[in-house]
Order: structure tokens, then C-alpha cells, then sequence
């Protein structure tokens, strides 16, 4: 087999996961965007409601409640980049994902 029959289909797959990996990115970062703002919004809101003393905010539960959010979101990380390092479409599909984020 010429070198040239191997490299074809594996540019192609790269293309292709290329291309899904920036479609991923892509959107994450601009869903993203849309949550992050919504999260702004509900929180003002409730720090308005809190100011003119409609409800009463524990800084004690608020806090412990962010931090085991933070490290739910970390634990979900190393499963992801597992999952990207065995696929054999990673490479393509990582640098997609990082060029989308970047873009959107």
C-alpha cells in the first residue's frame, strides 16, 4: 500500500472530525453565553429581592452550595479529556473544539 492510499481517508477523518469538533465548540461557548447571563440576571434579581429584604440569603449554604458545584465540574473534566486521548478521531475533534471556542 502507497503511502499516499494511508494518508487520504486519515485526512478526511481529521477534516471531519475537525469540522464536528468546531460545530461543538462552537456552540458550547455561545449556549454557554446565554446561561451565564441568565445566571446574572436570576442572581441580581435575588440580591435586589434581598436588599429590600423580601428574602433573607445564608452566605453559609450559598457558599458550600457554589463550592460543591465547582468540584462537580472539575470531577466531569478528566472523563472528558480521557474520552478525547482514546478516541482515535481526538486529535482532529480537540482541535476543532478549541478553534470553535475560540470563534464563538
Amino acid at each position: 500500500m502507497a503511502p499516499a492510499d494511508m494518508i487520504t481517508p486519515m485526512v478526511g477523518e481529521l477534516g471531519i472530525a475537525g469540522l464536528g469538533g468546531f460545530c461543538v465548540g462552537y456552540a458550547i461557548k455561545k449556549v454557554t453565553r446565554i446561561v451565564a447571563a441568565l445566571a446574572v440576571v436570576f442572581f441580581m434579581g435575588i440580591q435586589y429581592l434581598s436588599y429590600i429584604e423580601v428574602v433573607e440569603i445564608n452566605q453559609t449554604a450559598l457558599q458550600d452550595w457554589v463550592n460543591s458545584a465547582l468540584t462537580g465540574a472539575s470531577t466531569l473534566q478528566e472523563p472528558f479529556l480521557q474520552l478525547l486521548s482514546q478516541a482515535s478521531l481526538g486529535a482532529g475533534f480537540a482541535a476543532g473544539l478549541v478553534l470553535g471556542l475560540k470563534k464563538g
